[in-house]
C-alpha cells in the first residue's frame, strides 16, 4: 500500500490540506465524517488500495494509523 498515495487522493476527496493526515489523527475529526462522507471515504480506500473497509468494522478504526492498519491486513 502506498500510503502517500492514499492520503493524496483522501485529502482531495474531502478538500483538506494533507498534512493534517498524521498517523496519529483521528479519522473522524480530521474528515468531519457524518454517515454520507463515510461512504466516500469507504469508496476511495476501495479505489485506491482495493481493500472493501466493511461497515461493521469502520467503528472501529479511530485513527489513520488504525486504518492504514486495517487495509495492510485486507491485502
Amino acid at each position: 500500500m502506498n500510503i502517500e498515495q492514499l492520503n493524496a487522493a483522501i485529502a482531495e476527496e474531502f478538500e483538506i490540506d494533507v498534512n493534517d493526515i498524521t498517523p496519529d489523527a483521528s479519522v473522524k475529526d480530521t474528515l468531519e465524517l457524518d454517515s454520507l462522507s463515510l461512504l466516500d471515504l469507504i469508496s476511495v480506500v476501495h479505489d485506491v488500495t482495493g481493500c472493501t473497509v466493511k461497515g461493521t468494522d469502520v467503528s472501529h478504526i479511530a485513527t489513520f494509523a488504525q486504518l492504514y492498519e486495517y487495509i495492510e491486513q485486507c491485502s
